[in-house]
């Protein structure tokens, strides 16, 4: 009777592909390691962005039972980016063939341009008129601008309170050059510079491309600058 016990209790104890003439599942895949792949993806996916990034990644649903795969590998899904909430896909191909998502926080820490007093809409921006905050990015708006340079000598499309972060969107290029405009071409080159009057042919933006016809009806590309000047780089 103790023998029969005994047997019973070592038969509960093993894996069911053992008793139950199941083919054994082989290894298993490891979470941690699955989170891992995710981690070092972000790190990679945000070396670029202004500021320092901090990554979490989510837990893995322990129920998840996959085939042990040797070289993971993490994507973005459609609409995924490294940037606040997220998600990570990670497959495997060989061994096995599978697929699971992975919930993370990207986390961008850095400085941002901001109005420093109230402008109105229609205001040209000035140096003086902007200052740099320290903040966390990702929970700022999208279209944030971190380079001084995008917003000094751009116009507001909308009224915006001091203090409050200025967004590539509610921000236009000033117009540098009119349709008829008569412009001076300045032509750059090795060793040289030449400048000649000519008619603008298009509207421009500051850093557009505009073109213009010379006095000797040849017509020349270049890029637009305000004062009603095409500068062309050779």
């Amino acid at each position: 009777m103790n023998r029969h016990r005994h047997a019973l209790l070592l038969l509960l104890t093993l894996p069911i592909w053992q008793y139950a003439g199941a083919q054994d599942p082989g290894p298993r895949q490891q979470h941690a390691a699955l989170r891992d792949t995710v981690e070092q993806f972000l790190h990679a996916q945000t070396a670029g962005l202004p500021g320092n990034a901090s990554i979490s990644v989510g837990a893995i649903d322990p129920r998840l039972n996959l085939a042990a795969c040797p070289s993971p590998e993490a994507f973005f899904p459609a609409g995924s980016r490294a940037w606040g909430k997220t998600t990570v896909g990670v497959r495997c191909t060989a061994p096995a063939n599978w697929t699971i998502y992975v919930p993370a926080t990207v986390r961008v820490h850095g400085e941002y341009i901001a109005a420093a007093a109230p402008l109105a809409q229609g205001q040209a921006v000035g140096p003086n008129d902007i200052r740099k905050i320290k903040g966390e990015l990702t929970s700022l708006p999208a279209g944030v601008i971190t380079d001084a340079s995008q917003a000094v000598g751009r116009t507001l499309s909308i009224s915006t309170p001091a203090g409050a972060a200025l967004r590539q969107d509610t921000l236009r290029a000033q117009q540098a050059i009119q349709q008829g405009q008569t412009v001076r071409v300045t032509t750059n080159g090795p060793g040289f510079r030449v400048s000649a009057e000519a008619r603008a042919l298009t509207n421009a933006n500051e850093g557009q491309v505009v073109q213009a016809r010379t006095a000797s009806g040849q017509v020349v590309s270049g890029v637009a600058r305000m004062g009603g000047i095409i500068e062309v780089t050779y």
